[in-house]
């Protein structure tokens, strides 16, 4: 089964501290581990409250960024339990793929395993990948890939960084989708009891400014999950992409456009600000691989540039819960 979160508290908190070889960027090595969960079924409760909160269809299908939240705990627990070389407070989440190869019945018994991946320089530190992949008996039916930043010190040089422009918004016509999102100031915290991620930059400002952040902000995956579900009727098998660009302050207006010009091959989308043309979020998705490379890792790199969603790890969340709770007496 999946483990508790709580069951790796003591050891989050020990990843506080620092001790050992954390952030020894020049000679970092991601550790060569995979955490599996050899049968993985799913608590339809939970899915029922994930469907709402995200907008998709009550159905008997797994929606596509589901996965992804299960993998959470498996992934915290492989940061605190192996010698990773990074230090958790401070990652910050740039990055997410997904591909869903069928559509996946929510009745079925899966077994899912997540590695450490790609450890790669970037002109702001490290970046590297949770690989996550699911099975259906020994079929492989989903997997994505999680790309974080480790930011690290630079060597001061005279060069000065250069500066990312600003796309413009995407031109709009008939066939394409134009909404805007009114988010709500509890979203943080009703998404967190449902996913788990009690991450104190997503439940209260108070909890935020402690990190950084002027408000609360909307969880990433939160976001993605809240496209896919407003765009509604996906293909049965596909790969959807997204790079977080800025936070989305709570409560918050939204904008969203998805471009439907090449639907057959590739829809792209993105959530923006709407005064201005800054993106919060920059998705597509394309048709996923064909059947007989499905063995393969799905890696598409990096396409981080610009803007970077700040979001701090899953460090915070062994405080979270008590805070939050805290609030709630108050």
């Amino acid at each position: 089964r999946l483990p508790k979160p709580h069951t790796t508290y003591a050891n989050i908190i020990k990843s506080f501290l620092p001790i050992g070889d954390q952030d020894k960027s020049a000679n970092a090595v991601l550790p060569n581990a995979t955490y599996s969960v050899n049968t993985l079924e799913i608590d339809h409760d939970n899915l029922a409250d994930y469907r709402r909160i995200c907008g998709f269809e009550n159905n008997s299908y797994v929606p596509p960024t589901y996965f992804a939240v299960l993998s959470q705990s498996l992934q915290m627990n492989m940061m605190v339990k192996e010698p990773f070389p990074f230090a958790m407070l401070g990652l910050i989440h740039v990055q997410n793929s997904v591909t869903q190869y069928r559509r996946i019945k929510d009745s079925a018994v899966f077994r899912m395993a997540v590695s450490f991946a790609n450890l790669r320089d970037h002109d702001r530190g490290k970046q590297f990948d949770f690989v996550t992949k699911v099975f259906e008996k020994d079929e492989l039916v989903w997997e994505g890939t999680s790309t974080y930043l480790s930011r690290q010190k630079r060597q001061k040089t005279t060069q000065k960084s250069s500066t990312t422009q600003v796309e413009p918004k995407p031109t709009l016509d008939s066939n394409d989708m134009h909404e805007f999102w009114e988010i709500p100031e509890d979203i943080g915290r009703r998404y967190a009891f449902i996913s788990g991620d009690f991450n104190l930059i997503h439940l209260h400002p108070l909890s935020a400014k402690a990190f950084g952040f002027p408000k609360a902000i909307a969880h990433g995956m939160w976001t993605k999950a809240k496209c896919l579900g407003a765009l509604g009727d996906l293909p049965e098998s596909f790969t959807c992409d997204v790079t977080f660009k800025l936070p989305i302050f709570l409560p918050s207006e939204v904008e969203f456009i998805a471009k439907f010009d090449n639907r057959d091959e590739q829809v792209d989308f993105g959530v923006y600000d709407p005064a201005t043309p800054k993106a919060n979020l920059i998705g597509k998705i394309t048709q996923a691989q064909a059947k007989k490379k499905r063995q393969k890792n799905f890696n598409k790199g990096s396409m981080l540039s610009g803007y970077f969603f700040s979001r701090v790890f899953f460090s915070t969340m062994v405080f979270s819960k008590w805070f939050f709770r805290m609030l709630l007496k108050q």
